[in-house]
């Protein structure tokens, strides 16, 4: 399974890559980071993202797409942005008729770390052992993308197949 991995941000937007089954080490298709500027206006931002996240579509031929689920923060603004740019992410992948998972960070921590309250460098750590790289993606949110993606190849998979199989018996 190919899984397209969505850190959302209005800034730095993180997307990654990963091919693999549930109990292999995935691999790693493709990284990187989509920028906005912070001082252009939200739609001209929204459409930038959009574009860029179509383009990874086009690229990477996902059959998946992950998507971190927005929780709750003491910043609205930060979160405001976030679940934007998750709408975004979620609206591309909808529009091609590709299954969307949200997971929640410490689910994506649990399953990279097998701790959900691991720190950003345990999961980076992990990133690199688990798809075998020489160094964690720069900056953080395409690594954590990555984490994304591969908590979705190990958990979303299965979950995956067992709600296509409940629907062809429908």
């Amino acid at each position: 399974m190919r899984v397209l991995g969505v850190d959302p941000g209005l800034t730095r937007c993180g997307i990654g890559v990963v091919e693999g089954v549930p109990g292999r080490p995935p691999a790693l298709v493709d990284v990187g980071v989509i920028r906005t500027p912070a001082d252009a206006a939200i739609g001209l931002r929204l459409v930038l993202l959009e574009r860029g996240i179509e383009e990874w579509l086009d690229r990477a031929q996902p059959e998946a797409v992950a998507v971190e689920r927005v929780f709750s923060q003491h910043n609205v603004r930060t979160v405001m942005g976030t679940a934007q740019a998750s709408a975004v992410a979620i609206t591309c992948a909808a529009r091609r008729g590709l299954p969307v998972a949200l997971h929640t960070p410490s689910e994506v921590k649990a399953a990279i770390t097998g701790s959900g309250r691991a720190d950003k460098a345990q999961v980076a750590a992990m990133v690199v052992r688990v798809l075998r790289l020489d160094a964690a993606p720069k900056p953080a949110d395409a690594s954590d993308a990555l984490a994304l993606a591969v908590c979705h190849v190990w958990r979303g998979a299965a979950q995956q197949r067992l709600a296509s199989a409940l629907a062809a018996h429908r």
